[in-house]
This record gives C-alpha cells, structure tokens and sequence, in this order.
C-alpha cells in the first residue's frame, strides 16, 4: 500500500458512519452473541486460537455478522480478503482464490474469504466456491439475514459451522449508544452533548435489536441538531424521536420473519386465539406486507382449520379478500382484523381436510374401480340400453330426502372418509345425518 491508498484508506474510515466506525476490532468488545462468542464456546475459541474453519453467519441486520468477521480478520494470522454478493461477481471470486493459491503455495498461509449477503450468490457462483472451500484454498466465512438452509448451497452447508445470531437486547444496544456517544477516537465523544436516559431508552427500544440502526440514529441526532446557548447539543426524548421515528420491525417479504410470522398468524387462529391472531396481523400489516396474501391464508384457514364447525367462516374469509382488494389501506386493516377474528373464534373441524387427504390416499394407491351403475349417466343416447343409471333412486322421492342406496364402488362399500366432529354446525349435521340413517 502506498502513501496515497493509506490516506484514502484513512479517509474512508473517517468519513464512514457511525455504525461502520464503531466496529469493535477485539472480541472482548463484541456486544451481545454470548451463546456463541462467550469464554466456553466454540466460536470463542477457535477464533482465540486462530484456528476458525468455515462458517456462516445467520441473523437478522445489525446484530453483528460483519463484526464477528471484522474480528475475525484483526485477530487470524492467515489473509482475510472481503467481497459483497450483492456487487461481486464470478471474476472477483476468481481473482480472489487465483490470489490465495499463490499464497498458499509460497507461503503456506491461507485465506480467509467473507462474503457477505451470501445468499445473493446464485447456485452457480456457490458452486464455483465449494472444490476451494474443499480442499482448504480459502476459509469460507459466509454473512447471510437469509435461513442457509433455504439460500446457501447444500455442500457448501455441509463443509460450515452454522451459528445464528439472535438480536441484541434492549440494554445491548443502550450500552453500544453510550460507549458511541463518549468514545472520542471512533464516536462522537469529541462533540459537546448531553444526551437523556430517555433518549437512550426510547432509540434502543425502538431499533428492535437492529445496532446499526440505532447507531445511526443517534448519529443524525448529533449531527442535526443545533446547539444550545452553552453551545452543547442536547438530545432529548423529543429528539431521538424525530431521528428513528419508525419502529425498526425484522420482516422480509421473501424471508424467514415473513413465514414465521404467517405462520404464528395461523396457527394464533387455529389455536383460537383472537388476540395473538390481530397482534400477527398487525405485525403483517406495520411491515408493508400485501394485503390480498393476508387475505388468501385467511381463506385457507377457514376451510382447513374451521370447516363445516362453522361453514359462514370461509364466507367471512371471501368477503374480506374481496372487500380489501376494493377498499385498500388502510381501512383494509379493519376488514382483516374482523375476519381474524371471527375465524379465531369460530369453533374448529379439520375433518374435511381428512376427509380430501384420505381419500387422495385411496385414489393413488388402489386401481379405480368401477362407479356403481346405477350412478352412471343415463341422459345420452343409447345409455338406458346399456343399463346406465338403472336402479337409481331419486332422494327426493324418499322420507327426509335420503335414500340408503349405496354412492361408492362396490369396493369400497363401507368406506368411511369423513369423520364429522362434535362442535359447532358439523355436529348439528353430525346428528343429522345418524338420524336420517336411522330412520332409513
């Protein structure tokens, strides 16, 4: 490195964010993470010991991915080289490993290579990584919001250590804010401020876990307010309010925060939960999700998890759908909140979801018998001469409309595929249905 990319270096850091500045270099700085960085763990020691393998990295923004590598990469005797996925491309992962060959073969070090937002790797470019990882050319440490085991190639899985990582904690973040706000080398110490607890509280509350988002904000405070007649900057509640005024929420359309929390929707109203059921929904709703798939899982819910304990559920459900398709939000919110609502509190059957499955289980696994003659069409020309429909009996002709002919193949005379249950209108029709058999 020559004297102009050592000052452009030092210039960048001087420049970079907050956030970016206050990247703790040692592990002992590391905020959060002890189920994984504390003094008896894994992590802990084979970073200690310079003897990391390969891992990745699973957690939601800003609890410390790229930290863990940073670390990483201040502590390990072998060369650290960084690409981002979601800017690099196959030529610089070869320039990288073409590089790392070298230097293995001359002197014996290897590399390290972090990727970060290694998810935006496509399979063939993970693929090209995996013979590399292999045969111990580079160490792979991959950084991913994304569930690996959903976005990261199987291999390349199978030869890494997976550590998740969880969001920091109310007080984690706090810490982090106040070690920012007096560190003078990398923080905003060299500034005259007075910040309140109650800012304090109110950023790290409301950042969810999320660092850099709260590191960023007291930085835009700081930066964006004027001083006082003492020429200190004061951030108060009010202040800190204005710079984070949106509760940072964990939610991915396409990842795992949007399939965990659909599913704690669901099964809230399953589980006959009314309040948990809207407090999802309101999750769902806060982060931008669409509103028409809100609606289809509704619909879904009411004919698997309700069903004929209560049939006016999937109407609910289809009204809402077509209701917030017309209306749109934000009143849209009302008309879901009704429908999970009723749906929660409906009374629950999954018998018609037995009933499809079960008989799916008999279609695919015995030959197609023949339907019962007396319930083949008869309408067409020349069909009453091959005895089509003969011996039919018209329910309507009969007491309570019901006739005890029998509807299955021959084959499956007795065959019971739906089991009704005991509460709601399915037992209503549950006893229906024996008493007309017994009047038969």
């Amino acid at each position: 490195m020559d004297l102009f990319d050592y000052m452009k270096e030092k210039k960048g850091e001087a420049d970079a964010p907050l956030a970016s500045r206050m990247r703790p270099r040692r592990l002992e700085d590391v905020v959060g993470q002890q189920h994984i960085i504390g003094k008896d763990k894994l992590l802990y020691r084979a970073i200690q010991a310079d003897q990391i393998r390969s891992v990745i990295f699973y957690g939601p923004p800003g609890t410390g991915k790229t930290t863990l590598a940073k670390v990483i990469a201040e502590t390990t005797s072998a060369e650290f080289r960084q690409i981002n996925a979601t800017s690099a491309g196959k030529k610089d992962m070869q320039d990288v490993i073409e590089e790392a060959e070298q230097t293995l073969a001359m002197t014996g070090s290897r590399t390290i290579l972090f990727i970060d937002e290694i998810h935006r790797f496509n399979k063939s470019q993970q693929d090209y990584l995996l013979p590399f990882v292999e045969n111990g050319t580079v160490i792979l440490i991959g950084a991913t919001t994304e569930n690996p085991y959903f976005e990261v190639n199987g291999a390349l899985i199978s030869r890494s250590v997976i550590f998740e990582l969880k969001p920091l904690s109310q007080e984690d973040v706090k810490n982090l804010l106040k070690r920012a706000a007096s560190d003078t080398v990398h923080g905003l110490g060299n500034y005259r401020t007075e910040i309140s607890e109650e800012a304090f509280d109110f950023i790290a509350d409301v950042a969810n876990g999320d660092a850099r988002q709260a590191l960023n904000a007291l930085e835009l405070g700081v930066l964006t307010t004027t001083p006082d007649a003492r020429g200190i900057i004061c951030i108060d509640r009010e202040v800190a309010s204005e710079c984070i005024q949106k509760r940072v929420i964990r939610y991915d359309k396409t990842g795992d925060n949007h399939y965990d929390t659909i599913s704690a929707f669901i099964k809230s109203m399953r589980g006959s939960d009314p309040d948990a059921a809207i407090y999802y929904l309101a999750r769902m709703l806060y982060a931008g999700e669409e509103v028409t798939f809100i609606a289809r899982r509704m619909m879904i819910c009411a004919a698997e998890d309700v069903g004929n304990a209560d049939p006016q559920a999937l109407q609910v459900a289809v009204s809402a759908s077509l209701a917030v398709e017309r209306v749109g939000m934000p009143e849209a919110q009302i008309i879901l909140s009704q429908a999970a609502a009723y749906i929660a509190c409906a009374p629950k059957s999954n018998a018609a979801v037995d009933a499809i499955y079960d008989a799916m289980r008999e279609v695919e696994s015995e030959r197609t018998p023949r339907v019962p003659p007396h319930l083949q069409d008869a309408h067409y020309g020349g069909a009453a001469k091959l005895g089509r429909g003969e011996g039919y009996e018209y329910a309507h002709l009969y007491p309570n409309h019901f006739s005890k002919q029998n509807y299955l193949p021959d084959d499956l005379v007795g065959r019971k595929f739906y089991n009704m249950g005991d509460l709601g209108y399915e037992k209503k029709m549950k006893d229906w249905m024996e008493y007309i058999r017994k009047e038969e």
